[in-house]
């Protein structure tokens, strides 16, 4: 299953430099290239053999790990995008413990009280959350905790190396701010499967043996309704590494968001294509995972 995934992922991020309006080595060179630079460039990149035989090339060098070379530093992308690569996912994996510490508890709260103004108070956060924008929830955090407040700095990275608490306090920020919106909508997500678990025979039945509430709802209904959530975990998982574009800019942190959108100003699309196979092959290993997790919390679940 994975090898057709594999090369669909592989084939579109190829396309990108067929999929735009006239010759990509004039457009990377600028109005200033000459014929003989744009003919270089075309040579170099391998554009002017064949489709076919350039993306049989191309698929050759990538499962040895060879994304090709960036045009304008001229390093390996592969290489580029791994030292940017521990800050995008530094951010990506707080982002989610912030996003699963607020809306599990939360959503589960607002399914035992169904209908009442805990719940509706609860679910009013939970769609603002989801509704207000990154980067002014990433604004106003600065303006609160670091320029009012001056407990976290306003910007930059620092890695683990350093210390485990002066990484933490320059992400600490982004996570939150990255994080609340993924929170609204894996809380609106926890309180649907819960309610719909709540109101089925067999947690009546429980409830009528006299089991206690913290019973009921945290060993049983809540077992047989994380499934979806979990779905929306992994999901969101993957939009936070690949979407956090903004709050990287607003932080001014050198991740992977902040090295898309410099590639795609220079218009260096050798990067761009290592950005978006990488990003695509994640997203296709989480799925992976988060069907071998159903095995684990649902024995039902079984994979021939």
């Amino acid at each position: 299953m994975l090898i057709p995934v594999f090369f669909v992922v592989a084939a579109v991020s190829f396309s990108i430099l067929h999929l735009i309006p006239g010759n990509p080595a004039a457009l990377m060179l600028g109005m200033d290239a000459t014929p003989e630079q744009i003919e270089a460039l075309t040579r170099e990149l391998g554009l002017d053999k064949p489709i076919l035989e350039q993306f049989v090339l191309w698929i050759k060098n990538l499962l040895k790990g060879d994304l090709g070379n960036s045009y304008f530093t001229n390093e390996p992308v592969l290489n580029i995008i791994l030292q940017k690569m521990p800050v995008s996912f530094s951010i990506a994996i707080l982002a989610e413990l912030v996003a699963i510490i607020l809306a599990i508890p939360l959503g589960v709260f607002s399914a035992v009280k169904h209908n009442t103004i805990y719940d509706q108070v609860l679910m009013t956060f939970a769609v603002l959350g989801i509704s207000l924008p990154g980067f002014w929830v990433a604004i106003m955090f600065i303006l609160i905790f670091s320029v009012l407040l001056r407990w976290f700095p306003t910007q930059g990275y620092v890695p683990m190396t350093k210390g485990f608490w002066v990484w933490l306090r320059h992400l600490i920020l982004p996570a939150v701010a990255l994080g609340i919106n993924h929170a609204g909508l894996i809380a609106r997500m926890t309180r649907s499967s819960m309610l719909e678990v709540l109101s089925s025979d067999f947690v009546r039945t429980l409830r009528s043996k006299g089991l206690p509430e913290s019973n009921v709802v945290f060993n049983h209904s809540l077992k047989n309704s994380i499934i979806p959530v979990v779905t929306v975990i992994g999901l969101s998982f993957a939009a936070l590494l690949g979407g956090a574009l903004i709050v990287e800019t607003v932080f001014a942190l050198p991740g992977m968001g902040r090295l898309m959108l410099s590639s795609i100003q220079r218009r260096d699309y050798p990067v761009i294509q290592g950005i978006l196979i990488i990003i695509a092959s994640i997203c296709v290993i989480i799925n992976l995972l988060i069907d071998l997790i159903y095995v684990y919390l649902d024995p039902r679940i079984k994979y021939n």
